[in-house]
């Protein structure tokens, strides 16, 4: 009798040991996915708040001034934040032959690539040179030659959009 007692007693008491590690090992795995996903969040929250938000407004100014150095006559800065569900800000500038307006499109596109890390999203108008358009979504670039400018009057379009000086 005393042999069946003592089996008893030590499948209970290995039971119990075995419960108690698999509910330690249960938790520690527990608490370490916790630790991990908790780093892993605070990671990308503190290098979403370090990595400085993209700046729109400044690459529509760099871009006008691209298009002003580059002898672009008539360079407009629109804001149409709050106007316009498309974009933000829209540049427009008249060029005086298609090549300059390649010219300066293909400089405005470098500086998005290089400085800002935007990609342009959209090109129309390029091979022929008459209105180039430019789409990086939040910036709309316009660099037209003098008869099509005259013809759309964009500026007449979003006339109730500020003007921003550069």
């Amino acid at each position: 009798m005393q042999k069946k007692t003592t089996k008893k007693t030590v499948k209970k008491v290995v039971k119990k040991a075995a419960k108690k590690t698999v509910k330690k090992t249960v938790k520690k795995a527990a608490q370490k996915v916790a630790k991990k996903t908790t780093v892993k969040t605070t990671k990308k929250a503190v290098a979403k708040k370090t990595t400085p938000p993209l700046d729109d407004r400044q690459f529509a100014i760099e871009a006008a001034r691209i298009a002003r150095d580059l002898n672009c006559t008539d360079v407009v800065l629109l804001d149409l934040t709050g106007i316009s569900p498309a974009t933000d800000f829209f540049l427009i500038a008249t060029g005086t032959s298609d090549r300059q307006g390649r010219t300066v499109a293909d400089e405005i596109t470098l500086l998005a690539k290089k400085k800002y890390n935007l990609r342009c999203f959209g090109t129309a108008g390029y091979d022929r040179g008459q209105w180039i358009l430019l789409d990086f979504v939040s910036v709309v670039v316009h660099v037209f030659d003098s008869k099509y400018r005259d013809y759309y009057n964009l500026e007449m379009l979003w006339d109730d959009a500020k003007k921003i000086d550069y």
